[in-house]
C-alpha cells in the first residue's frame, strides 16, 4: 500500500520521521478501508481493526499538521504565481563602483614633435555604472532584450589629453537613466542567428571579438583599448542587423549591417536615416579547428559625414580622427578597415590572444587618403594565487597614422604620418569574492600618448567593483 521512493523500494540507510511514517500509514489505512469494503470473505478480525484505529489515532496530530503544512505550501504558491515579476522575462542587473586617478607630469601634446606644457592635474575620482537589463522570451529560442542606464564614469582624456587612457567602461548620463539597448535576436533555420539592433547596437555584442577574458566591460581589461580590437568599434550604438551562420564544423561566418551612431536610423533629415547617413557594413570568418585554437578575420567598409569621422571608436591619437576630419576642410570619409584576431587556449587556465588592425580612409570629394595601423597581444591567466581569480597583461600599440597621400598638396605642411609610436601597457588582478562579487584593480601606462615621443608617460591606476545579480 506504500509506493515508496520513484523505483519502488524503501532505503535502508535513513530512517523515516513520524512525519513520513504518519503520510504512510494513512495510505495503508484507507487502502484497508478499501479491501474490507469490498472483501467477500473475512479477512480481517475485529483485533487487527482495533489495533489499525489505535494506530491512526496515535498518528492524527502528525496528519493534521501535514494538511496544515500542505494548505500553507499551497497559499505561498498561489500569492507567488499571483505576483510574480513575468513568465517570459528575466530581470538581471549590474552595478560598477570605480576608484581612479590619472598621474604624470604633463598632459598629452597631440601635436606631432611638439612639446607638452600643461601640467596633468588629476584627482582621484569615485564614480559608478547601473545597468538592469529585462531579458524576454517568446519561444524558448528567442531573445528581446530591454537595457536601462545611469552612469556618471566622466572621460579621463580631459585630464590626460589624450583617448588612449579612456576607460573600458566609461560614460556619463550624470546618472539619468536612459534606454541603452534595444534588441530582439531569435533563430532563422538550425544554423543561423539573427539579431536586430534598434538602438544601442555593439558589434562587439554581436560576434565573437577573440578575447574572452577582456572583452566585457563590467568584468574584462579597465581600458578602452584593452577590451577587443578597435574593429568591433563601428556599430557606434547604432541600429541595425547581424547574422550569424554555423555550418556546425570549425567556420563561422558573420555579417552584419548598421546606421552608425546612437539615434541617427530614426533621424528623418537629410544624410541621416538608415541608409543615409553614417553606416558600417560588416563581414567576418571564424575558424576554431580545435578547442584551443580560435581565429578570425574582419572587413568593415564604414561611410561617414564631413566632421563626423571616428574610425577607431575614440581609441587611438586624437590626430588620427582629426585628419580624416580635415582633410584640407571636413569632408564625408569612407573607411576600409582590416582585422586579424587570435586567441590559443593551452589549457583551461591559459589564454593567450592578439590582434592586428589595417585601416585606409579616403577623402569622398578629393585624392587624399590616409593609413593606420594598430595591434595588441593579451595573457590571462585563471585561478592565479587564488581559485576563481584571473591575471591579465595587455600590450600594444593604439590605432597610428602610418601614411598620408597629398597628391595636390592641398592638406598643410603638418598633416603627416606619426613619426612616434605609443604603447599601452597594462596589468589587472580580477578578484572574485563570491559568485556576484568582483573586484578589480590594476594599473594603465601609455608611454609616448599621442604618438608624440616628446610626452611623458601617463599612469590611470584604478579599482573596479562589480556586482552582478
Amino acid at each position: 500500500c506504500i509506493a515508496g521512493y520513484p523505483n519502488g523500494t524503501y532505503r535502508g540507510n535513513r530512517a523515516l520521521t513520524r512525519y513520513e511514517f504518519a503520510a504512510g500509514l494513512n495510505a495503508c489505512l484507507d487502502r484497508v478501508n478499501e479491501l474490507i469494503a469490498t472483501a467477500t470473505a473475512d479477512m480481517v478480525n475485529k483485533e487487527d481493526l482495533a489495533t489499525l484505529q489505535r494506530l491512526q489515532e496515535e498518528f492524527s496530530a502528525e496528519l493534521a499538521t501535514l494538511r496544515g503544512r500542505v494548505d500553507a505550501l499551497e497559499a505561498r504558491t498561489a500569492e507567488l504565481e499571483a505576483n510574480q515579476f513575468s513568465t517570459t522575462t528575466k530581470l538581471k542587473g549590474e552595478a560598477i563602483f570605480s576608484v581612479s586617478q590619472a598621474f604624470g607630469d604633463k598632459q598629452a601634446d597631440n601635436k606631432e614633435g611638439t612639446n607638452p606644457n600643461a601640467e596633468l592635474d588629476g584627482n582621484t575620482t569615485f564614480s559608478n555604472r547601473v545597468r538592469l537589463s529585462l531579458e524576454s522570451s517568446f519561444m524558448g529560442t528567442d531573445l528581446l532584450q530591454t537595457r536601462l542606464e545611469a552612469k556618471n564614469i566622466i572621460e579621463n582624456n580631459g585630464v590626460t589629453g589624450t583617448n588612449m587612457t579612456r576607460l573600458g567602461y566609461d560614460g556619463n548620463t550624470n546618472n539619468s537613466v536612459r534606454v541603452d539597448k534595444l534588441n530582439y535576436a531569435f533563430n532563422f533555420g538550425e544554423r543561423i542567428r539573427v539579431k536586430i539592433d534598434a538602438v544601442g547596437g555593439e558589434l562587439n555584442e554581436n560576434v565573437n571579438v577573440f578575447n574572452p577574458d577582456f572583452r566585457s566591460s563590467g568584468s574584462g581589461a579597465l581600458s578602452r583599448y584593452g577590451r577587443f580590437s578597435p574593429i568591433y568599434r563601428q556599430a557606434n550604438d547604432g541600429a541595425g542587423i547581424t547574422v550569424n551562420f554555423n555550418p556546425q564544423g570549425p567556420l563561422t561566418l558573420s555579417a552584419a549591417y548598421f546606421a552608425t551612431g546612437r539615434n541617427s536610423a530614426a533621424n528623418p533629415a537629410d544624410k541621416n536615416g538608415i541608409f543615409d547617413g553614417n553606416n558600417t557594413i560588416f563581414g567576418q570568418l571564424a575558424f576554431k579547428p580545435n578547442k584551443a585554437f580560435n581565429v578570425g578575420l574582419t572587413y568593415a567598409r564604414t561611410y561617414q559625414k564631413a566632421g563626423t569621422t571616428d574610425l577607431f571608436g575614440k581609441t587611438g591619437s586624437s590626430y588620427a580622427n582629426g585628419i580624416v576630419n580635415n582633410f584640407g576642410v571636413p569632408v564625408p570619409v569612407v573607411s576600409d578597415n582590416y582585422g586579424l584576431q587570435a586567441t590559443f587556449q593551452p589549457s583551461s587556465k591559459l589564454t593567450l590572444g592578439g590582434w592586428v588592425g589595417y585601416t585606409t580612409a579616403n577623402n569622398q570629394v578629393g585624392p587624399e587618403d590616409a593609413s593606420f595601423f594598430y595591434w595588441a597581444t593579451t595573457l590571462g591567466v585563471k585561478d592565479f594565487g587564488r581559485q576563481g581569480n584571473t591575471l591579465g597583461l595587455i600590450f600594444g600599440q593604439p590605432p597610428k597614422v602610418t601614411d598620408v597621400s597629398n597628391p595636390n598638396n592641398i592638406l598643410p605642411g603638418n598633416f603627416t604620418k606619426e613619426s612616434g609610436t605609443s604603447y599601452h601597457a597594462e596589468a589587472l588582478y580580477k578578484m572574485k569574492i563570491s559568485d556576484n562579487i568582483m573586484i578589480t584593480p590594476g594599473l594603465l601606462v601609455i608611454f609616448n600618448p599621442e604618438h608624440n615621443n616628446n610626452n611623458d608617460t601617463i599612469y590611470v591606476g584604478t579599482l573596479r567593483t562589480t556586482f552582478s545579480f
